[in-house]
């Protein structure tokens, strides 16, 4: 069944686990991550950036969720990550997205609140959450800026007034973490996090977390977040499979024989990421 991010989040804030998000960027992708919530019983959010839509469509990736999610056992959210600006939000909330992210994070403080309290004043009356961010998660985030020296951590008095002023939903939060492939290992700044989760009570999100050691991502729910995202650890497991199967069958032609082994690493991936998160058997 396809549903909002609302409900889904207020349920992993009070259950203290958190939601995953993932990335999908195909058919494939679409497949596989639903079958890993239905394996482990968890609800789960799909999400696609800006640049996966300008591959395909935003319609066509609604239409996907939508099929996927009209056959699933568990609960599925459609989620815009990344959200580039006022028209893009609108865009999926008419092609049938039930959650949107808009972010203003790379703007001053003011003209942020100003872009994410636009987008809410529509989303509100129809009922869909709005996602918004708040301080620099580092690295280059799918064809957007890359983040480079400038302060990470969220201001948690920033963070107050921020979601007073906007009335965004939730809240995608800098403490340490960065898109993109990790050069050594990363780092929350839990009492960054523990900060923030004091000034607010709407669900926190943690952005950036492919290579994240387990243990620290479930320290972070400890702290209040509630969803996480997961995209370029999926893209990594799915071409794992992919080019071992070309590897061992190089004259193979039909894309869906190479594809298979790479939605099982997908499965994998997001299975493990489910225990890890304590959505399993949450649906």
């Amino acid at each position: 069944m396809l549903v909002t991010t609302e409900d889904m989040l207020l349920e992993a804030q009070e259950g203290h686990y958190a939601v995953g998000a993932f990335n999908v960027e195909n058919l494939e992708f679409v497949m596989a991550v639903v079958r890993a919530a239905e394996e482990k019983a968890s609800p789960v959010i799909l999400q696609t950036t800006p640049g996966t839509v300008k591959y395909a469509s935003l319609d066509y990736f609604a239409s996907m969720a939508y099929v996927a999610a009209e056959e699933a056992s568990v609960p599925v959210a459609l989620h815009l990550d990344h959200g580039d600006g006022f028209d893009r939000c609108i865009q999926a909330m008419q092609a049938g997205y039930t959650s949107v992210m808009i972010d203003g994070s790379h703007d001053p403080f003011e003209d942020n609140i100003a872009l994410t309290a636009s987008v809410t004043k529509v989303a509100k009356p129809l009922g869909i959450p709005v996602e918004a961010e708040l301080g620099k998660v580092g690295g280059k985030e799918d064809d957007g800026p890359a983040v480079e020296g400038e302060s990470p951590y969220t201001d948690p008095d920033e963070a107050e007034e921020f979601v007073a002023r906007t009335g965004c939903t939730s809240l995608a939060v800098g403490v340490g973490t960065a898109h993109g492939v990790y050069q050594g290992t990363p780092h929350i700044e839990q009492d960054v996090l523990k900060a923030i989760r004091s000034r607010l009570d709407i669900p926190l999100v943690l952005h950036g977390t492919s290579g994240v050691p387990d243990d620290q991502v479930a320290e972070a729910i400890a702290n209040g977040i509630c969803k996480v995202n997961y995209a370029t650890e999926l893209r990594q497991a799915f071409m794992r499979g992919f080019m071992a199967y070309m590897a061992d069958n190089p004259g193979a032609f039909d894309p869906k024989k190479p594809a298979a082994p790479g939605m099982d690493e997908i499965v994998a991936v997001v299975a493990s990421h489910m225990d890890n998160l304590g959505s399993t058997g949450k649906a």
